[in-house]
């Protein structure tokens, strides 16, 4: 069924047929071609920002086009035309094939239709509504948020949304195509009392109808989240800083995995072997208590997929189990050069981008331990609960992070908020140190965006709480 509504949305209007598709890929996959990838997609955005009580953004805009790949050995030869008419498509089929060509032999077999099972709705969510109805929503919205709290001075609210539709074929033999919605809903506000300002932040979103995140229910809750926060951060004291224990709030803190950890376990860079997991596999490289997964299967999040960007069928790939290291996330190419069955982790940001290996939904695997009984076995440390940003080395694993939200613990009790503290370390050092894994596993509630390559695609996260004995914490006391 995607397949059909994929092809209504980018082939009909084109006038392009399946024989067609075939015509490119025999133009892609002459000598010295090993595989040749038509990546046809059309999509519908727009986003609106108000600031202030007043609209200061709106946008609608569509782009469509096709990325033509051809892969010879490990070279690869890219084009990708902004047109769907034919000749500006065998053309671009013509460059790739020029760029690639090796001498070697290639195959062509198109025609078939991968099946997957579809995990988000087929709706279109920019079609939903007027304009109108989304200012409507935004200044409704900023009211009822100033309303909480007569301490907040602003508000910024942001409201996106957007519908793909994609159709791969390829010289393998793949032809598949799905349609994905995406929305999301942000708040952010700033506190003020006496001389001090402090913010707060609160979102979500994933691939639904956007009425879902226009209901009060939802966008109340998000409201009073970012409420609460800023009202936290303007109680905070100064974070100290030393070796210490920190333990990791369920949910968002999850993208300190992502990013310190994750990333050095995608195909390419352990086939480069610029990883510092690369050629582990079988290796002790975490507690035992730490299971970690890729799963692009969950029903309607952000980073799940029915297929990925080349046509591979979503799943739920195990990275690491029980400590030990036994699989990294594969695109097609990598995994051919690297022996193994690609995991449905090819991805690219548009037509006009090389598919890599990226993450979808990654998250640790819940443990035996109550969250209560984990802030109770501390003595003296932090406990961290949200994030605004950081910095990693996929080489070395060495990451900084901000916390938005952290706590002091003395004795087994959480103690007063604290502001400024920065986590520092290394992400393969810090799985070993996880002493102890929460049953309370959580995901993030939609606001995930990963960058590799200049390229940025939406992702989820998640983890149980955590607690990691011996932690650099940078700290403003």
């Amino acid at each position: 069924m995607m397949f059909e509504l994929a092809r209504g949305h980018l082939l009909q209007p084109a006038g392009l047929g399946e024989d067609d598709l075939e015509r490119i890929l025999a133009r892609l996959c002459g000598p010295g071609v090993d595989l040749g990838e038509a990546y046809f997609q059309r999509r519908v955005r727009e986003s609106w920002m108000l600031e202030d009580g007043s609209v200061r953004g709106g946008s609608w805009d569509v782009d469509q086009g096709v990325g033509l790949r051809a892969v010879a050995g490990t070279g690869t030869g890219f084009a990708y035309a902004d047109s769907l008419h034919l000749p500006a498509l065998m053309q671009a089929a013509s460059s790739a094939r020029a760029i690639a060509r090796s001498g070697q032999s290639g195959r062509v077999q198109a025609g078939q239709a991968v099946q997957a099972k579809h995990r988000y709705a087929a709706d279109d969510p920019t079609a939903t509504g007027q304009a109108s109805d989304r200012v409507e929503l935004l200044r409704t919205v900023d009211a009822y948020t100033r309303s909480l709290d007569a301490r907040v001075t602003q508000v910024t609210v942001n409201l996106s949304a957007s519908f793909e539709a994609i159709l791969v074929t390829a010289s393998d033999g793949v032809l598949a195509g799905d349609v994905r919605p995406l929305v999301r809903l942000d708040i952010r506000v700033l506190m003020e009392d006496g001389t001090r300002r402090e913010q707060g932040f609160a979102g979500g979103g994933g691939r639904f109808e956007l009425a879902e995140l226009m209901q009060p229910e939802t966008w109340q809750e998000m409201a009073r989240e970012a409420v609460r926060q800023g009202a936290v951060n303007l109680t905070a004291e100064d974070a100290p800083a030393g070796h210490m224990t920190v333990v990791l709030g369920p949910g968002w803190p999850g993208v300190l995995l992502h990013e310190a950890i994750g990333h050095g376990l995608e195909g390419d860079f352990n086939r480069k072997g610029i990883s510092a997991f690369s050629n582990r596999i079988g290796e002790q490289v975490a507690s035992t208590g730490c299971t970690i997964v890729d799963d692009g299967t969950l029903e309607r999040r952000r980073g799940s997929l029915s297929i990925d960007d080349e046509g591979t069928p979503a799943s739920c790939t195990t990275l690491i189990e029980n400590g030990r290291l036994v699989g990294y996330m594969q695109d097609k190419l990598n995994a051919r050069l690297m022996g193994v069955a690609p995991t449905g982790n090819g991805r690219r940001e548009s037509f006009a981008h090389l598919p890599m290996p990226r993450m979808t939904n990654t998250y640790m695997l819940p443990g035996q331990h109550d969250p209560a009984e984990i802030i109770a076995s501390v003595a003296d440390g932090i406990y961290a609960v949200n994030f605004n940003g950081g910095q990693v080395d996929i080489t070395s694993g060495k990451f900084v992070f901000a916390a938005s939200e952290a706590y002091r613990i003395k004795n087994g009790k959480l103690g007063a908020a604290i502001k400024g503290a920065t986590l520092i370390g290394n992400g393969p050092d810090v799985l070993t140190r996880v002493g102890m894994v929460g049953n309370d596993l959580k995901l993030d509630s939609g606001v995930g965006v990963c960058g590799k390559e200049g390229q940025s695609v939406p992702v989820g996260v998640g983890q149980p709480t955590l607690r990691v004995d011996g932690l650099t914490v940078g700290g403003t006391a």
